[in-house]
């Protein structure tokens, strides 16, 4: 049976650059529903799937829609993915059940898991790791070589609950006696991690802290990109895949067996290839531990 997928996207506006030079940015209208296929439309609840902005937003849709497909045929239900121009719109959206699965950051993980029961479905396995990094990101002509160097500099943050894009290089700020209003002369957001790199590249940031799978993809397919890593965290748990406290515990397992032996189906070698995944594995609470106690010491510092 061939499903139908609803991309749902929202208006997406890099601000934050704007307030930077003085100029408005456009804005990436996404605001309409784009009906791909409507055989078998409405006979079953839609599976909502939020997508976190942690590559461009166009980017998301793109890789993401082989994975939904697949979702949808292997369940016999219809697919939406739903966009949000931050981490915390999606949180919003698994508390109130609006969404039903979502692909978020570790720190909106161990946030919405500790204060409204989000749960874990997956993590990806990418290159044979399920750990990832903040990069502390610089041009090449910097003559920084650590946050200290970076005192009184235009800084770029991905996201007001991103581990990488936020909580570590305000950690490193903090270790320094100082909040990131005190030490940068400017900072914004600008709610994905490649336009992160893309600001330090196009020297509208000085700087950056930016998630190191990110970083290696955007620097794969343009190797010559003027930045270059002057910091590295310790190893975080990969980003994971989670389910709404609304699903049920049936559910609930069905998607994440689903998730699991995705890579045990030749057919759906492109579907993983497209994510730049190996295969999804089993993970426990425990294992954002290193997350959380980042969170409690930049807390700690405050």
């Amino acid at each position: 049976m061939k499903m139908s997928i609803v991309i749902v996207a929202f208006s997406l506006l890099l601000g934050a650059c704007g307030a930077v030079t003085g100029t408005q940015p456009p804005v990436v209208d996404l605001g309409e529903r784009a009906q791909l296929s409507t055989e078998g439309a409405g006979k079953v609840p839609a599976l909502r799937v939020a997508v976190a902005a942690i590559l461009s937003p166009e980017g998301n849709i793109e890789s993401y829609g082989a994975l939904a497909d697949y979702i949808g045929m292997q369940l016999d239900r219809p697919v939406e993915i739903v966009q949000r121009r931050t981490y915390e719109e999606i949180n919003d959206l698994l508390e109130s059940g609006n969404v039903d699965v979502g692909f978020v950051c570790t720190s909106a993980y161990v946030q919405g898991h500790d204060e409204f029961g989000l749960r874990l479905l997956a993590a990806p396995r990418i290159a044979g790791e399920t750990v990832y990094h903040s990069e502390l990101i610089v041009r090449n002509d910097s003559e920084a070589e650590s946050m200290v160097d970076l005192r009184g500099a235009i800084f770029a943050f991905t996201d007001p609950i991103s581990t990488t894009g936020l909580a570590y290089p305000t950690y490193l700020v903090e270790q320094l006696g100082e909040t990131p209003e005190t030490f940068f002369g400017r900072t914004f957001f600008t709610y994905s991690h490649e336009r992160a790199i893309m600001a330090v590249a196009e020297e509208v940031a000085d700087g950056a802290g930016v998630d190191s799978l990110v970083l290696d993809f955007v620097l794969a397919r343009n190797p010559d990109l003027p930045v270059r890593v002057i910091d590295r965290s310790p190893a975080f748990m990969i980003p994971p895949a989670v389910v709404s406290p609304s699903v049920s515990s049936r559910q609930a397992a069905e998607i994440r067996d689903l998730l699991l032996s995705i890579a045990d189906d030749p057919a759906a070698a492109s579907v993983l290839a497209a994510l730049g995944i190996d295969r999804f594995v089993d993970v426990e609470d425990a294992d954002y531990d290193g997350v959380r106690d980042l969170l409690d010491r930049a807390e700690s510092t405050r």
